[in-house]
């Protein structure tokens, strides 16, 4: 076994070159440490970032260090293997991205998950960056066509016409202590996904422990399943830009710093909705549990504001002041819209110290007989079922 991953990290090694890139970000670096004085090379410690100018292949069970950037351009593949560790390095600046066109094929498996993590002896929430992924499918932030806005983080393009963009497979990945602010107004995340398609495989990842949102959708088509948030500090699930996708087994832990356990918007408010014609973001999302720390602190499990639809089915809510509230600014009526139209709605709801289940500050008329159906039937994600062996709590 320890010949063969010798084998794949010198493969991996000469099949890249120094590159350069236009975002300034570092060229592309493998070093293999050991050797000195006699002593055999350790093809287990390897050094990564930059930006790749050949596909890259991390081998299975095999731990890197993440120094900068790494950046996955058009055409080219970054293939993470089961049981690979990628450690950070301290900083917003220390991210993985994979850009249009690139493709990453992360596909881990619950008994050898990968793990991307801080390389501090003592994590924090925010060390480092996260990852990125930027596809080509729709976004409501910009005129539409082939049309692309840019990402907090790098202010690399995303956006388009393909909703069938495929951006590769992530499958039993988890992110740590991510979330690493670049200044006041560009975070980091967990996982970041820019206008990415339903091309894409997303199944059994988990944000733990992130400065910022766990998962975010800007726009994007792309569906996913098996999701699991655990103490992110600023809301768990986040979406904006016309986010269509749909959302299976999502389980939502807070600890005892966090903002919302759901935050959805129609469309960014720093950006306006510029889709012509105009659409809003309405996922549906299924079998979701989202655990607060009690009804005694102000906080809110779901916030829908912006004009955002969302249909939710099999939802359990525990712990919270407020169970969901539904919001419009400067008199607009576009979230409501979205309840009297029967787009936005609950089936199957249960709660579990909540005091407010609904709170209505949208210019429509409607209550929780309207606005819910089948409370106490809610089980929601059945969470034991299908988080062992790959995700941390």
């Amino acid at each position: 076994m320890k010949a063969n991953k010798f084998l794949l990290a010198i493969f991996a090694a000469a099949t890249l070159f120094v590159g350069c890139s236009d975002d300034d970000t570092a060229d592309i670096t493998i070093n293999q440490n050991g050797g000195d004085n006699g002593n055999p090379v350790d093809p287990t410690d390897l050094t990564i970032g930059g930006t790749l100018s050949e596909d890259l292949v991390l081998a299975a069970g095999t731990e890197y260090t993440l120094t900068s950037a790494l950046i996955v351009p058009d055409g080219f593949t970054l293939t993470v293997n089961p049981g690979a560790v990628i450690k950070a390095t301290t900083g917003a600046d220390v991210y993985v991205a994979v850009l249009q066109g690139g493709k990453i094929m992360a596909e881990g498996t619950s008994s050898n998950p990968i793990v991307f993590t801080s390389n501090s002896a003592t994590p924090n929430a925010g060390d480092w960056g996260g990852l990125i992924i930027l596809g080509k499918a729709p976004i409501n932030s910009v005129t539409g066509g082939n049309a692309t806005s840019t990402s907090e983080i790098g202010g690399l393009p995303y956006g388009g016409s393909a909703v069938n963009d495929n951006s590769g497979i992530l499958r039993y990945v988890r992110i740590e202590y991510s979330g690493g602010a670049a200044d006041a107004s560009s975070e980091n995340n967990g996982f970041s996904f820019y206008g990415v398609g339903n091309g894409t495989t997303i199944d059994f990842i988990q944000a733990f422990e992130g400065k910022d949102d766990g998962v975010e959708f800007f726009g994007g088509t792309v569906n996913a399943s098996h999701i699991s948030v655990v103490g992110a500090q600023d809301d768990s699930v986040d979406w904006t830009e016309g986010f269509t996708g749909t959302l299976t087994d999502v389980y939502i832990e807070h600890r005892q710093s966090h903002d919302k356990g759901i935050e959805g918007d129609g469309f960014n408010t720093d950006i306006g909705n510029n889709s012509s014609p105009i659409f809003w973001s309405s996922p549906s999302i299924n079998n979701l549990t989202i655990n607060g720390n009690g009804s005694t602190n102000e906080n809110e499990a779901i916030r829908l504001r912006a004009g955002t639809r969302a249909l939710f089915n099999n939802v359990l809510l525990s712990g919270f002041a407020e169970g969901f509230d539904l919001d419009d600014e400067d008199g607009e009526n576009f979230t409501g819209e979205g309840v009297t139209n029967g787009d936005t709605g609950v089936t199957d709801i249960s709660f579990e110290d909540v005091i407010v289940t609904l709170k209505n500050d949208t210019g429509a008329t409607f209550d929780e007989t309207t606005f819910f159906t089948g409370v106490g039937n809610g089980t929601g994600a059945d969470y034991a079922s299908w988080s062992g062996g790959w995700t941390r709590n």
